[in-house]
């Protein structure tokens, strides 16, 4: 990889650990997104098929009506996608307090738990894919947030790192339909449960071998080392690190490359006092960017998992109940599912494209990546609009773009938000800001449940809420207008600084 930093030895570690790392999000991290391909396998079995009824239609026959089995299951998505995000912010604490090593246990834990859940549950045990597809979403984006730390070995790349293991969490709900495609085959939903808790050895060997007990700090300094290895490892306060940087002077930090060489300037105790009251974690939360920003994911995130959880009758409504019709749909879904970590690289090159270029004067890091991140964020919100719009439009061909523009949204969605938290914030409170708004957003998923019991009032049919879904959405435009605005203040602060500084030496030249 170009731009990683590190002696030659620790370079073929950087690059295991950042190759495994997308596999491991690609294979696991985000499989309950690919419900609606599980969905069909579970209706096979005759999971909740209790709650199907005959009901006799207008011209005297009669139908199996099972509403209410799909309802039942589109709650078992809407309580593990909630479940997914509120718990995140207790566990970005546990993070940031007590590193990669302690997380990632419990990750594999309930990840392993939740999949033998699966592997021997059954009809008559239907109630337990409750549990365990909470536990299979949790330890999913558990192992999603120890892994974006790895964007910090590279430098010049890291937003794109981090972008490119988000779109492989979305990618990886296509591992559902492998599972669906083996079950068609003869393979039982129990032996590729089985396989994938068996798979939670891979994940345990990763996190003793590939990843340092804490953090992975940025920059990444002189000497570096992490996980179990001949030499000790070196470890390094996240906090300090970040100190250092941001204390740095201009003129040097331009003088570095822009895969930022260890720095060594001391930080005087006056300038760590500064630093420490400007970036607390209560002034992060109450900042308008960060209010903002959780409007932004929080009405997107609300659409797309409302779309998924629902996918299933929509297409049965759709395709006139047509069983070859909704898997033929169902599969063309869970396709471009596996396109989303090819997709959120481009976010990244977005987010990264002034990397290498001059810093304007007075101008840090900081504020160039903030700066670059606006196209990005417009991008997104308007990528989600066009996807709820096309939705919203009940064609049944129409739906094979509903998908495409449903994955690369998705994938700018989740890539760009935990690179702008990275980037907006500072990285002493990455777990913690990243679980909170995962947590509050996770609060506004619970309108998915007024949400269908409007359809139901419609008699099944979305129109009216995607119509209104989709005209909430314009609140996400807001987001890149107030850090356009942010951008342009620190660059006019700037301008009347230099401009002082300017006019005070002028000053003292003509005294002298």
């Amino acid at each position: 990889m170009l731009g990683c930093d590190g002696e030659s030895r620790s370079r073929v570690r950087y690059k295991l650990t950042i190759v495994t790392g997308l596999l491991e999000c690609l294979c696991f991290a985000g499989v309950v997104f690919g419900w609606a391909s599980l969905v069909f396998v579970l209706k096979t079995d005759g999971y909740f098929s209790d709650l199907c009824v005959n009901v006799t239609t207008a011209n005297g026959t009669t139908d199996n009506d099972c509403s209410a089995q799909d309802e039942r299951l589109s709650v078992i998505f809407t309580v593990a996608s909630f479940m997914n995000n509120f718990l995140t912010f207790p566990n970005g604490f546990l993070f940031d307090l007590y590193g990669t090593m302690a997380t990632r246990l419990l990750a594999i834990l309930l990840y392993t738990t939740g999949t033998l859940l699966v592997a021997f549950s059954s009809k008559a045990l239907s109630l337990i894919l409750f549990p365990a597809l909470s536990f299979i979403a949790v330890g999913g984006i558990l192992l999603l947030l120890t892994n974006m730390q790895v964007g910090n070995l590279c430098g010049t790349h890291r937003s794109t790192i981090i972008t490119l293991y988000n779109g492989a969490f979305d990618s990886s709900s296509a591992i559902f339909l492998i599972i669906k495609v083996l079950y068609e085959k003869g393979i039982s939903l129990q032996t590729s449960f089985l396989f994938l808790s068996a798979c939670g050895i891979i994940h345990l060997l990763r996190t003793l071998f590939l990843l340092p007990k804490s953090h992975i700090p940025y920059s990444i300094p002189e000497s570096y080392t992490y996980g179990v290895s001949c030499r000790k490892s070196k470890s390094y306060n996240v906090e300090q690190n970040e100190l250092k940087q941001e204390s740095t002077p201009d003129s040097e930090r331009q003088g570095m490359s822009r895969d930022c060489e260890p720095i060594r300037t001391e930080v005087s105790p006056q300038m760590e006092d500064v630093l420490n009251r400007d970036s607390s974690f209560k002034n992060c939360v109450l900042s308008w960017i960060f209010v903002w920003h959780l409007i932004w994911l929080s009405v997107m995130q609300l659409r797309n998992y409302l779309f998924i959880g629902t996918l299933n009758p929509m297409l049965n409504r759709l395709a006139n109940q047509d069983p070859a019709t909704v898997s033929h749909y169902t599969n063309a879904f869970a396709f471009t599912q596996l396109t989303g970590f090819l997709c959120a690289p481009w976010n990244g090159f977005l987010m990264d494209r002034h990397k290498g270029k001059a810093l304007k004067p007075g101008e840090t890091e900081k504020e160039a990546d903030l700066r670059s991140s606006i196209l990005s964020l417009f991008f997104t919100s308007l990528q989600c609009l066009l996807f709820s719009v096309c939705t919203t439009i009940p064609v049944l061909p129409l739906q094979y773009a509903t998908f495409v523009l449903q994955v690369l949204n998705r994938s700018f969605l989740f890539g760009g938000n935990a690179a702008f938290i990275s980037i907006a914030f500072p990285a002493k409170h990455f777990g913690k800001l990243f679980g909170l708004v995962m947590s509050l957003s996770a609060v506004v998923l619970l309108l998915q449940y007024p949400c269908l019991a409007l359809v139901k009032s419609f008699g099944g049919d979305p129109f009216y809420v995607n119509l209104i879904l989709t005209i909430l959405i314009l609140l996400a435009f807001v987001h890149p207008l107030n850090v356009f605005f942010h951008c342009r203040n620190l660059a006019a602060q700037r301008g009347n600084t230099q401009s002082m500084l300017h006019a005070d030496s002028s000053r003292r030249e003509s005294t002298l």
